[in-house]
């Protein structure tokens, strides 16, 4: 007797990947979105601002993607798309016209491939080499790009930390959590 075919089991299957994704895509978002921030650490509230901040709460999440090897490159590429995805949104909401969208997205692929690479180097090598990362990677109405990148470094290695006693299963169902922002002060 032939199987039964289902021709929805493909499409409920690409749903619940959307969701883990998009769970973990919408948790880092909300978590850049928090004033703190803005507010107490020193980041310019601009678009500018709160890209860097996404980029760094991307990056954590991805990194710990990236150490589950094979079993967590999926999800990481998945996260990865719905940040690009995001990105693409964001610039025709600014009005880049449909023509121009690609090529502003190759060149802000490159640059978010480069920051993502650079941030790693750097996380590698310890918090003084990263939080100069960041440092440079702040938008220029930063006041003090210096105290603002120590601040949000030592919170980021505490994410870090916080995200490896997390099991890969947890992560992926979405169930990620970050430590409190409030108590940063640069």
């Amino acid at each position: 007797m032939p199987p039964t075919l289902n021709p929805l089991k493909r499409l409920r299957s690409r749903r619940s990947k959307t969701s883990k994704s998009q769970k973990l895509y919408g948790a880092i978002v909300a978590q850049a979105r928090l004033p703190d921030f803005y507010r107490d650490v020193g980041v310019p509230d601009s678009l500018d601002g709160r890209f860097a901040v996404l980029s760094l709460h991307l990056f954590i999440l991805l990194r710990r993607l990236k150490q589950e090897g094979a079993a967590g490159g999926p999800l990481a590429q998945e996260v990865m798309d719905r940040f690009v995805g995001d990105m693409d949104t964001v610039l025709r909401e600014l009005g880049v016209s449909d023509l121009r969208v690609p090529k502003k997205m190759r060149a802000l692929a490159g640059s978010a491939h480069a920051l993502l690479e650079t941030y790693d180097q750097a996380f590698a090598a310890g918090e003084a080499p990263f939080a100069a990362a960041v440092a440079a990677s702040l938008p220029s109405g930063c006041e003090d790009a210096e105290l603002s990148s120590e601040a949000l470094a030592s919170y980021l290695m505490g994410c870090a930390a916080a995200l490896e006693r997390v099991p890969l299963s947890a992560v992926a169902a979405g169930a990620i959590e970050f430590p409190e922002v409030g108590r940063l002060k640069p």
